[in-house]
């Protein structure tokens, strides 16, 4: 361990140094005493910190990580979050499906769908048979069921899910309540970050923030209002009209909305995932 103390393997950034449990920008043994510390005897002072392999639970694979960063074995982490500290436990992800900064509009996705596409439409929509009245997946009403097809899905599958078959089977899309949830715990802002527009969402509890940006919607084969509006999918099916469903909406103007729409637009993606030990 002292040998592993005089190791120092990352320098401190902006968004953090993974594996840097401590907080003092550097990873060493200390970081893995920090493990240790909750993992044994119940100490929370590094909580927030110690899920360093991104799986949403403390345990000894987190020491395993470390260790492995002090070894000189890098770890790939693909997709960082934000603890806001919602009464839920949720944490958001930093980008966007498909985007490589908090910046980046990322790609966009018809509800249910898991590829981005050329155009937008329910003529090519994934789940209904070319029209939004021939629904083969996701409805509970037969008036708007191919051939009276129901199955009364209320949420997507996994395997439908954008966030899921994108990032893994941690992630997933924002049920509405979770949404719901981000808008209530938060104060939403109309800032630009790097030269995009977008909301900064600030939480109400421990003042962190995350950055959404403005990337507009497709319909059709066309984007529009890119930098002014923004239209982001939840999970969760409209249960009264099932060829809707629940996205949250926001404008430069500072409008902004928990509501439903067309599930054949293409719409961005903002994946969330528990913190199942919190």
């Amino acid at each position: 361990m002292a040998m592993l103390a005089a190791v120092a393997v990352a320098q401190a950034q902006a968004a953090g140094v993974t594996g840097d449990v401590d907080g003092d920008g550097t990873v060493t043994s200390t970081d893995v005493t920090a493990l240790y510390n909750y993992l044994l005897m119940d100490d929370m002072t590094y909580y927030s910190t110690s899920d360093v392999d991104g799986d949403g639970q403390i345990t000894s694979a987190d020491v395993t990580m470390v260790y492995n960063i002090l070894l000189g074995i890098m770890p790939t982490v693909a997709h960082e979050y934000v603890d806001l500290g919602l009464p839920s436990g949720t944490l958001w992800a930093t980008t966007n499906v498909g985007a490589t900064s908090p910046e980046d509009y990322g790609d966009y996705f018809a509800w249910g769908e898991t590829t981005p596409k050329d155009y937008y439409g329910w003529d090519n929509y994934a789940w209904s048979n070319g029209r939004w009245s021939t629904l083969t997946k996701y409805c509970n009403n037969g008036t708007w069921g191919y051939n009276g097809f129901v199955d009364n899905l209320v949420e997507l599958e996994p395997a439908d899910d954008a966030a899921t078959a994108n990032w893994g089977s941690e992630w997933c899309m924002p049920s509405r309540d979770q949404l719901d949830e981000l808008i209530t715990q938060c104060t939403m802002q109309w800032t630009t970050t790097s030269g995009v527009n977008g909301y900064k969402v600030t939480s109400k509890i421990n003042g962190k923030t995350m950055f959404l940006p403005a990337a507009g919607f497709y319909f059709g084969g066309e984007l529009y209002s890119a930098g002014n509006i923004a239209y982001y999918w939840t999970r969760t099916v409209n249960d009264a009209r099932c060829y809707y469903a629940y996205y949250f909406f926001f404008h430069s103007s500072g409008s902004q909305d928990l509501t439903t729409g067309d599930r054949d637009s293409g719409f961005s993606v903002r994946p969330v995932r528990a913190m199942r030990n919190a």
